[in-house]
């Protein structure tokens, strides 16, 4: 599976990806160089939504007798509907998913079926919602290991939900044929509209290499897994994934991941254009003398996407570092990946975590770079095709030195949400009419970590992640917002 670089000491253990050391920020009224300004005084406090209360996930903390559960994912079809899914602990690891129907949180359920599959732990690892009560989840279930969090003998399922109904779990169809080395997950899913997704993430081969794989939903039906089209023949090196797959419409999807070949690690981007899945390319070759990830996609029409992640860069007499780039799709056509404007002149390593498309050519991506010693969580934006400059998340820096941003969300052209954490809070930051307002911690619980935003429509959005319980902070629940 592929490597999760290590957080930086003091932050939350969200699954993020960044790195850094330990040495003081530079003061909080200072611009770091090659980053743009942010809107200040009321037109940035303008920007900011209002955030309803964070709750605990209905029935999860009955469930979490393992004192150790989180939300990993939310997805919203419209608003006052939205579904989540995560993980709880109870004598190893349980997947988990929990729907939002009128506005109201119901309670949270094992995944149905989940127990009747290979024993061992489980998680959903992604939640999708085509319209309000339908659904689909994914992840991962049969680990026997005794580590909760080791999925070395994982498999792969999927779970619908139909007229806000949880169907069983299933294995992902023809996910065992293919999965011979006894290792598979669902790393993502996307849901265009009711009944018609698709999932994506790894198997292993007979020889013990790890591919990539797609499954389609059609008609609420799922079709058969099969490697992406072209990835084997790039992935000489046996070590590919899909990490994030995005449906504009049914049957127009794109997705992205990594392999390897005798170069290293490699990143790759896939179309699917009128159910047909075109051939896996190469990213970003140009910009890398390392490994090169995709982390993340979002399509804002069909073939109109965007994707993020990072790559390696080495420079002379200086040590390789981390960069974060993004790459956009147009017209179905993927141009050249270029490194997000700022990084490159500024930073230690840089990643983008997140992606959201509202419509072709407007998009938003966030992550974190490290600067000085610290982690710092940044925004960029999209306008009408054209990628700016990093921004410093509004705020941040006066209230924290380590930030990560892990999750951003679009509900139109200029009206997004973004959530992370830094240090030991949660936050979450709002973008109106295409000004970023400034974070505010999560109200209602001790959130620490913000791992999921979901927008159905401008000003309406849910967010969720894990909240601490007690004077040890050692007890983690899960937690959703109103």
């Amino acid at each position: 599976m592929r490597r999760r670089r290590v957080l930086v000491a003091g932050a939350a253990s969200a699954v993020l990806l960044g790195t850094g050391c330990a040495q003081a920020s530079p003061a909080a009224t200072t611009a770091r160089p090659g980053t743009t300004r942010v809107a200040s005084s009321a037109a940035a406090a303008g920007a900011a939504g209002s955030w309803g209360r964070a709750i605990a996930v209905p029935g999860l903390v009955a469930l979490n007798t393992g004192r150790n559960a989180d939300v990993l994912s939310v997805s919203c079809s419209a608003a006052g509907s939205c579904a989540a899914g995560g993980y709880y602990q109870n004598h190893g690891k349980h997947g988990f998913v929990v729907s939002e129907v009128g506005g109201r949180w119901r309670r949270a359920i094992e995944v149905p079926g989940l127990q009747a599959l290979p024993k061992g732990g489980s998680q959903v690892s992604a939640v999708s919602c085509g319209s309000p009560g339908f659904c689909a989840a994914g992840g991962y279930f049969g680990n026997h290991s005794r580590n909760p969090y080791d999925i070395i003998t994982g498999r792969g399922f999927v779970a619908v939900e139909r007229n806000g109904v949880w169907g069983r779990a299933v294995g992902v169809p023809g996910l065992g044929a293919l999965n011979r080395g006894g290792n598979a997950e669902v790393s993502s899913v996307s849901c265009a509209s009711r009944g018609s997704c698709a999932a994506v993430g790894f198997y292993t081969d007979s020889g013990d290499h790890q591919q990539g794989f797609v499954a389609i939903e059609q008609s609420g039906v799922w079709g058969k897994a099969v490697e992406v089209p072209g990835l084997g023949n790039l992935n000489t090196s046996g070590s590919a994934e899909v990490s994030s797959v995005s449906c504009a419409s049914p049957g127009n999807c794109a997705a992205g991941g990594k392999y390897s070949d005798a170069s290293g690690e490699q990143a790759f981007v896939v179309s699917e254009q009128n159910g047909s899945w075109g051939i896996a390319q190469q990213v970003a070759a140009n910009l890398s003398t390392g490994p090169v990830f995709v982390d993340t996609v979002s399509c804002g029409s069909p073939g109109n996407c965007a994707a993020g992640g990072e790559f390696n860069k080495a420079s002379a007499g200086a040590p390789s570092r981390y960069q974060a780039f993004v790459i956009s799709e147009v017209n179905g056509t993927w141009a050249a990946a270029h490194a997000v404007a700022g990084t490159l002149s500024c930073c230690g390593d840089a990643v983008v975590t997140s992606v959201s498309c509202a419509s072709a050519g407007n998009c938003a991506a966030g992550g974190q770079f490290d600067y000085g010693g610290y982690n710092s969580a940044f925004l960029v934006n999209e306008k009408n095709g054209g990628w700016g400059k990093l921004m410093y998340v509004p705020g941040l820096n006066a209230v924290s030195r380590d930030a990560y941003l892990s999750s951003v969300s679009c509900a139109s052209a200029g009206n997004c949400t973004a959530g992370g954490n830094h240090d030991i809070s949660a936050w979450v930051a709002s973008e109106k009419n295409g000004v970023w307002g400034k974070e505010t911690a999560v109200p209602g619980l001790d959130a620490v970590e913000v791992v999921s935003v979901s927008c159905a429509s401008a000003g309406s959005c849910a967010a969720g992640g894990s909240y601490v319980v007690g004077t040890d902070r050692q007890v983690r629940q899960g937690f959703v917002t109103q």
